[in-house]
């Protein structure tokens, strides 16, 4: 790529249909446009490039994850992260929330990968924040206490908003071990999104987040509705198994319809095990 392409592209998108399209208008777009890439987001652990996409008169920007470009990590099996972010997307949308930006997966000028609608952010939006108090504060969940530095302690807190508790409990069902502070796109409009759940779907409970203000509480009743439907959609032979079984091993999908199943039993937000990390790092 030129200097030019190289250049920093902001973390993140632009919000999907901005302009009316049905989702799968902005499917078709997506699978089905000509992709040139425009720039690379450098502060990306795996390769991830800042593209637009073409397609019967349309054009959108777009984030292009190639498999090629992924890392390998100890605990997932090597080039599976762009199935596991359009597996995301597809929870999402089974559960009617539209938290995850419009991905699929297919063929790119670098081989296969994983595509997103760019999402902008709302940049005057504020989620997390560290107080000086020993209480989260009306409208805020108290996540834990953070050193900021060798002489400081402050509460790491999130906001309490109907959104993000949805989003806490999507992340309970896919098992995401990686939501960070940057993974979390608030835009002008109102609505919310989470991107980059590629280390997310593990058999394992690897839950790590900083969505923790919940934990314990009571699935809201909106929660528990959505949960069943989503149990029911995961049957075997139904259209979405028939999807994820392209995306997910038969071993991750049963884990899947397992987390369902326990948390419509327990009625309320996990809780950390104590086994494994319950924050990732960096937390933003």
């Amino acid at each position: 790529m030129s200097s030019d392409q190289d250049r920093l592209v902001p973390d993140p998108r632009q919000p999907p249909r901005p302009d009316g399209r049905d989702g799968g208008g902005v499917l078709d777009l997506l699978a089905h446009g000509e992709l040139t890439v425009r720039g690379r987001i450098r502060e990306a652990s795996n390769a991830v490039l800042y593209c637009s996409v073409a397609y019967a008169g349309e054009e959108a920007a777009c984030v292009y994850k190639p498999v090629a470009g992924e890392r390998p990590l100890w605990d997932f099996p090597d080039g599976t992260l762009a199935q596991r972010e359009v597996a995301a997307y597809e929870l999402s949308e089974a559960m009617g929330w539209d938290l995850v930006p419009p991905t699929v997966l297919r063929e790119g000028p670098y081989g296969e990968g994983m595509v997103q609608l760019w999402v902008e952010p709302d940049p005057e939006a504020t989620l997390l924040a560290l107080v000086d108090d020993e209480e989260a504060g009306e409208g805020w969940k108290a996540v834990g206490p953070a050193q900021v530095d060798e002489d400081r302690t402050a509460l790491l807190v999130h906001a309490d908003t109907p959104q993000l508790r949805r989003l806490a409990v999507l992340d309970a069902v896919i098992n995401n071990s990686d939501r960070k502070g940057g993974h979390l796109l608030p835009t002008p409009d109102g609505r919310l999104y989470g991107i980059d759940h590629g280390v997310s779907f593990h058999v394992d409970d690897k839950l790590r987040t900083l969505l923790w203000g919940w934990a314990g509480e009571r699935l809201t009743d909106e929660a528990v509705a959505a949960l069943g439907v989503l149990g029911e959609r995961l049957a075997p032979g139904t259209p979405l198994a028939g999807r994820l079984a392209g995306l997910l091993t038969d071993a991750e999908v049963t884990a899947l319809r397992r987390r369902v199943a326990v948390l419509i039993e327990a009625g309320r937000h996990p809780v950390p095990t104590g086994q494994w990390p319950a924050i990732p790092w960096p937390p933003v």
